[in-house]
Order: C-alpha cells, then sequence, then structure tokens
C-alpha cells in the first residue's frame, strides 16, 4: 500500500468498529493512520467558570476526547497514528484529509448506508464511497 490510511470516527460503538479495523489494516500494511473527527463548534458559556480554569475549557474538549481515545488505541497496537480535529461536514473533513494526505485508503463504517434518509439527505459512507480520491473500504457495522 503507498500511502496512508484515513478514517473518521465520532466516538460512537459503530465507529470504534470501523477505528479498530483501520488500526488492523495500517498494522498489516505498516503504514501511518490518520483519524479524522469532525465536528461543528458550538458557543461555550464560560461566564461561570472561574478564572484559573478558563485557559482548560475548550468547545471542542469532547473531539479531543475521542482522538485521544483513538489515539490510545493505535499506540497499544502498535501503529503509528495522527489525530485530525476538523471543524465542518464529517464526510467532507474524511474527504477533504484523504485527498490532502495522499491517502492510499479510506475506512468508514456502514452506519445509516442503507436508510431511506440517505436518498433525501446523503450519509457519510454514501457520500465518501461516491467522492473518495482513493480506495475505500466501508466496515459492516450494524
Amino acid at each position: 500500500m503507498d500511502g496512508p490510511i484515513v478514517v473518521g470516527t465520532d466516538g460512537s460503538d459503530t465507529a470504534a468498529i470501523a477505528l479498530g479495523e483501520a488500526i488492523e489494516l495500517a498494522k498489516a500494511f505498516d503504514t501511518t493512520l490518520h483519524v479524522v473527527c469532525a465536528f461543528r463548534p458550538q458557543g461555550l458559556d464560560t461566564r461561570n467558570v472561574p478564572p484559573e480554569f478558563a485557559g482548560a475549557v475548550h468547545a471542542d474538549s469532547e473531539v479531543q476526547a475521542v482522538l485521544d481515545d483513538a489515539m490510545a488505541r493505535a499506540r497499544q497496537s502498535g501503529v503509528k497514528a495522527e489525530p485530525h480535529a476538523v471543524t465542518g461536514d464529517p464526510a467532507d473533513a474524511i474527504l477533504d484529509s484523504a485527498e490532502g494526505l495522499r491517502a492510499a485508503l479510506i475506512v468508514v463504517g456502514n452506519k445509516g448506508i442503507s436508510s431511506v434518509r440517505r436518498y433525501v439527505l446523503g450519509n457519510v459512507p454514501s457520500k465518501v464511497v461516491h467522492h473518495a480520491p482513493c480506495s475505500t473500504y466501508v466496515v459492516h457495522t450494524t
């Protein structure tokens, strides 16, 4: 495999399954794993936070926790991994990351791929598969 692997996660149980598959693939191919977690910034009310803790409160702390967990899982398996917290649409974040990193493979879970909602609004795995700049591996997670 010529290039890194990109996987998206939101911290859900189904995303954890796809992450596990991506870790195994990165280990088997001895390549770097790039873990993407997309988010939409929310306004954060820090009025009641004591001044000494104000610097520790971040709007993306949940995203950071998801990425920290993914990095720990990768390290535990002996896989070199890099975290990417990206603002915006999850599918676009995965696609843009894969393109920018010149990924050889994108790993996504199949959650939502067969839903009726997909035909109206689209979903992450469907959008990634249809617009990927490289091969995609859709993991059966549901």
